[in-house]
């Protein structure tokens, strides 16, 4: 039995190991349906299949660091701890991370998974080419420079072919200092939104939406940038005077270090430690962008629904991701604000009240995180991408035979 790092979702297909690429071809070739199977962390069934899933942490592919051209070749299979580790060793730093450092490369820029900054993308956005095993089992390489319609392979779903190989745009060093705020009243949030989601490098707010403040504000600034000055308080928040965890009452022990010490990119940027190796969680976890300037009245619209939603909930992050131009992204074509919910592990309470929540979001064009829990199918979302039959007419090209098809893409993609 193989189980998601939540352990809510069972995988029906058996699990391999090829130890080539050329193995991985030919099982590719041969299987009537296949997918890949990264670090687990997806809510729902959008990596399974009722063929091989495929891991690929036996494939020998080293990291190859281009300095010159600003760029990292790593496998599909890393996670972004190894690789930041390894970059900020040369002196070297991607654009973002999420606030887990544990997930894998390819999973995550499939899915459009990010971190937060009004400047900055999803860690997709960070892609310059691909090296993928398609449905003939033909290893084939795109770039951002030199390829048609890349800007539709990137947040692809996995529905296009098995990503062996990602090139990411790098960028110098840099140090980050992390200072955290307590209980913000809503209203100073609110009137004050734009300020403060665009007062640091990386912005999250932490919440359970009843109440009137929220409980904390975690801001990451770089330190080539304006020295920061808060003496005087942040926004009606009081500065923490030890490191907190974004749930009330648990240690801090396992958090990147915080109280504004300076420290290297790949230490701060993440919420949690490179060298915390969480191996699974009892929780679940939903997520929605909003365009940016509906984000007050989507905030609004969850507190007015606290009374249901907070019983369900361990914590939810506020957080802004800039627009990118890749189709599938929630960001496409838009700066947007994503609302995150981390749900106790009670999945028919949570599935329950998912349509409550997408029905109270809907007028504000929401668009979900792939790789995690929500109630809407293609019929729904189809209307909220623009270049949505544009990335179904490309998977019929590069797919005809839909081998790397499933019932999560059947439901929500290729759905009528």
């Amino acid at each position: 039995m193989e189980l998601n790092w939540a352990g809510n979702y069972e995988y029906a297909g058996a699990i391999s190991y090829p130890p080539t690429l050329r193995q991985l071809q030919e099982l590719t070739a041969s299987s009537r349906r296949i997918r890949a199977l990264g670090s687990r962390h997806s809510f729902n069934d959008i990596a399974d299949t009722s063929g091989p899933l495929v891991v690929l942490d036996q494939l020998a592919t080293p990291i190859e660091i281009d300095a010159a051209s600003g760029s990292v070749t790593v496998s599909g299979a890393a996670t972004y701890g190894f690789v930041a580790t390894e970059l900020a060793r040369h002196g070297l730093a991607l654009h973002n991370l999420a606030s887990l450092p544990h997930i894998s490369i390819a999973g995550a820029i499939a899915t459009g998974t990010h971190g937060s900054g009004d400047r900055n993308g999803s860690l997709a956005t960070a892609v310059s080419a691909l090296e993928l095993v398609t449905a003939s089992g033909e290893l084939l390489t795109v770039t951002r420079q030199s390829t048609a319609n890349f800007a539709g392979m990137v947040v692809a779903l996995g529905a296009l072919g098995i990503v062996t190989r990602v090139t990411l745009d790098i960028q110098p060093t840099f140090d980050v200092r992390q200072d955290v705020f307590e209980q913000l009243p809503w209203q100073d949030v609110l009137d004050n939104f734009d300020d403060i989601m665009s007062s640091a490098y990386s912005v999250s707010l932490f919440t359970d939406w009843s109440g009137p403040a929220l409980s904390q504000a975690w801001l990451k600034s770089r330190m080539d940038g304006a020295p920061v000055d808060w003496s005087q308080g942040f926004f009606g928040g009081r500065p923490a005077t030890a490191g907190r965890h974004p749930l009330p009452g648990i240690s801090s022990v396992n958090c990147t270090q915080q109280l504004g010490v300076p420290g290297v990119w790949a230490d701060r940027l993440p919420h949690f430690k490179m060298a915390f190796t969480p191996s699974s969680g009892a929780e679940l976890q939903s997520e929605y962008h909003v365009p940016r300037e509906s984000a007050p009245q989507a905030i609004e619209a969850m507190r007015e629904l606290s009374a249901q939603i907070t019983p369900l909930l361990l914590v939810s992050e506020i957080r802004s991701v800039a627009a990118d131009d890749l189709w599938l992204s929630p960001s496409y074509h838009r700066a947007g604000v994503a609302l995150h919910f981390t749900w106790k592990p009670h999945q028919s309470g949570v599935e329950a009240l998912l349509p409550v929540l997408e029905e109270a979001l809907q007028p504000f064009f929401t668009r979900p995180h792939w790789g995690k829990l929500f109630h809407a199918d293609a019929a729904a979302l189809s209307g909220r991408y623009e270049r949505f039959d544009d990335f179904r007419s490309l998977a019929a090209r590069m797919d005809p035979e839909h081998k790397f098809r499933n019932e999560f893409l059947d439901r929500v993609v290729f759905g009528s």
